[in-house]
C-alpha cells in the first residue's frame, strides 16, 4: 500500500513542477491556445496538460520495472506509444492536423500496443449467453476500432475547464480499485501514478479558490495521451484467463465520453454533416446553454460519470448477466441520443432543474433590486453604490413604471461592465449575496440575479426584469428610466 501511496505522491510532485514551469515557458514562447472559432475561452492559455501526465508516466515506468510488476517489453512499448501520441497531439495543437493523419497515427500506435505490447481484445465477454463472444480474426481490427474510439472520445469531450481531467480521474480511480481487488500490481501502479499526474493537472485547470479561468488546458497532446492510457488499462483489465472485470464493465467505466461522442456524431450525420465537424452541442454545451456555470457543469457530468461507473461495478459484483448489463447500457444510451439529437428538448428541462436548484446563472450580468417607491431610490441605492465604488466597474439603471397602480413600482438594475462572461456571472453571484445582506433591514426588497434578455430602446443597454410578468413587451414599454449611475463615477440624471 505504501508503495502506491509513494507513487501517487511522486507523480503529483513531478507533474506539478513540470506544469508549473511549463506554463511559464509556454506563455513566453507563444505555445498557447488562442480564442477563435468555436472555442469558448477568451484568453490565450497554454495547452501543456499532457506534459504533466507524460512526466508522471515517465517517473513511474522505471519504478514499476524495477519492482518486477511488468515485463520490460510491455513497459517500453507503453512508453513509446505514449510518447508518439503525445507528440502527435502537440503537433495538432500547434498546426491543426486534419482528422485523417490523426486517425492514421492513432491506429498505428494501437497496432503497436496490440502486436508488441500484447494488449488487445480477444473476446467481448458473455454478452449473448453463457459463453464468451470470441473475436477470432477480428481481434486486432476491433481493438484498433475500440482504442481509437476511446482516444477520440476523450478528445472530443474536452470542451470546458476541468471536464476531461475530472472524468479521467474518476475512471482511473475505478481502474485502481479494480486492479487492487484483483491483485494486478502493474495496472494498479500505473493507474495510481496517472491519477497523481491528472490531479496535478486539475490543480492548474479547474476553477477554484477564486480562479475564474484555467491556467493551462489539457490540449490534444493531453487528451490523446490520456485516451490511449485509459484504453490500454481498460483492455488489459478485461482480457485473459485472470481478467479483473468483464469487457462490458469497461464500457460503464468510460460511459459519459463514449455516449457523448457517439451521440454527437449521430446528430451530425443526421443533419447531413461530417461526424468530425465541430459544433457546440456536446453534453457540456447543453448544460451551459441551460445556465449552469462551468464548475457546476463539471460537477454534474462528473456525478453522472461516477454513477455509471458504480452501476457497472455493482452489477458485475452481484453477478448480473452481462447480456442484461449491455441491454441496460444501450437503453440508457438510446435515451441519451434521443435528447442530444434534439437539444431543444433537453435544454428546457435542464433550465428548469437549474431554477429548481436555485443556482446562479452563468448568464447573470448584474443584480436586480426592487421594488420601492420612486422617492426612495437614492436612499435605497446609496449604500449599495458606496460598497461597489472602487471595487468593480458597474452601472446602475433605475426604472419606474408610470402606468402601474402600486406605489412601489420602481426597481434598479446593476450591471457589471466585465467583458468575460464567466467573471461577470461570478461578480453577479457574489454581489447579489452582499447586497442582499446590506439591504436586509430595508423591508421586503427583492434582490436577485439579473440576466440580459432584451434591449431597452431608451438606453441601448440590454435589460431583463427576471419574471414572467415582465417578459410581455407591452409591459416593458411602460417602464421609464429615472436615472443612471455609470461606471461608478458620479450620477447623471435622465428624463423619466
Amino acid at each position: 500500500m505504501w508503495f502506491h501511496v509513494g507513487l501517487f505522491g511522486l507523480s503529483i510532485l513531478a507533474a506539478g513542477l513540470a506544469l508549473r514551469y511549463g506554463i511559464a515557458l509556454s506563455s513566453r514562447y507563444g505555445l498557447v491556445d488562442r480564442p477563435s472559432g468555436h472555442k469558448a475561452h477568451t484568453h490565450n492559455t497554454p495547452f501543456i496538460g499532457g506534459v504533466g501526465v507524460l512526466v508522471a508516466l515517465a517517473c513511474t515506468l522505471p519504478i514499476i520495472g524495477i519492482e518486477g510488476y511488468g515485463s520490460a517489453t510491455q513497459l517500453v512499448t507503453l512508453g513509446v506509444c505514449a510518447l508518439v501520441l503525445f507528440l502527435t497531439g502537440f503537433a495538432d495543437d500547434l498546426r491543426q492536423l486534419g482528422f485523417k493523419p490523426r486517425l492514421l497515427i492513432q491506429s498505428g500506435v494501437v497496432l503497436l500496443m496490440a502486436w508488441v505490447g500484447g494488449v488487445h481484445l480477444q473476446d467481448l465477454g458473455a454478452l449473448l449467453g453463457p459463453d464468451e463472444l470470441k473475436l477470432g480474426w477480428l481481434a486486432i481490427p476491433f481493438t484498433v476500432f475500440a482504442a481509437v474510439g476511446v482516444i477520440n472520445a476523450l478528445n472530443m469531450i474536452d470542451g470546458i475547464d476541468g471536464l476531461s481531467g475530472t472524468l479521467s480521474a474518476i475512471t482511473l480511480a475505478f481502474i485502481a480499485l479494480v486492479a487492487h481487488t484483483a491483485g494486478d500490481h502493474m495496472i494498479l501502479g500505473l493507474a495510481v501514478a496517472l491519477l497523481g499526474g491528472v490531479t496535478a493537472f486539475l490543480y492548474f485547470n479547474l476553477r477554484h479558490s477564486g480562479r475564474r479561468r484555467a491556467r493551462t488546458f489539457l490540449g490534444d497532446n493531453g487528451s490523446m495521451l490520456l485516451g490511449l492510457l485509459l484504453a490500454w488499462l481498460l483492455i488489459d483489465l478485461t482480457q485473459g484467463e485472470q481478467r479483473a472485470i468483464a469487457p462490458i464493465v469497461a464500457v460503464w467505466l468510460f460511459a459519459v465520453p463514449l455516449m457523448d461522442t457517439v451521440g454527437i456524431m449521430v446528430r451530425r450525420v443526421w443533419l447531413g454533416k461530417s461526424p468530425f465537424s465541430p459544433d457546440r452541442y456536446h453534453i457540456h454545451h447543453l448544460f451551459l446553454q441551460a445556465g449552469f456555470r462551468v464548475e457546476e457543469t463539471v460537477y454534474a457530468i462528473a456525478a453522472i460519470h461516477l454513477l455509471f461507473g458504480l452501476i457497472g461495478l455493482l452489477l458485475y459484483h452481484y453477478n448480473v448477466p452481462q447480456s442484461f448489463m449491455l441491454t441496460l447500457f444501450l437503453t440508457l444510451f438510446m435515451g441519451y441520443v434521443y435528447f442530444v439529437v434534439r437539444p431543444w428538448r433537453l435544454v428546457p428541462k435542464l433550465r428548469r432543474l437549474h431554477g429548481w436548484l436555485r443556482l446562479p446563472s452563468r448568464y447573470a450580468s448584474g443584480v436586480f433590486i426592487g421594488y420601492f417607491a420612486a422617492h426612495e431610490a437614492e436612499g435605497v441605492l446609496a449604500p449599495v453604490i458606496k460598497q461597489l465604488e472602487g471595487k468593480v466597474p458597474f452601472i446602475v439603471h433605475v426604472f419606474h413604471c408610470k402606468g402601474c397602480k402600486a406605489e412601489t413600482s420602481t426597481y434598479a438594475l446593476i450591471q457589471f461592465e466585465e467583458p468575460d462572461l464567466e467573471l461577470k456571472a461570478a461578480q453577479a453571484h457574489i454581489w447579489q449575496r452582499r447586497i442582499r445582506t446590506l439591504l436586509a433591514q430595508s423591508g421586503q426588497l427583492q434582490v436577485r440575479q439579473y440576466i440580459e434578455r432584451q434591449t431597452n430602446a431608451l438606453t441601448g443597454s440590454a435589460i431583463s426584469l427576471l419574471g414572467r410578468r415582465w417578459q410581455d413587451r407591452r409591459a416593458v414599454k411602460v417602464h421609464h428610466l429615472l436615472w443612471s449611475h455609470p461606471n461608478g463615477y458620479g450620477a447623471r440624471a435622465l428624463a423619466a
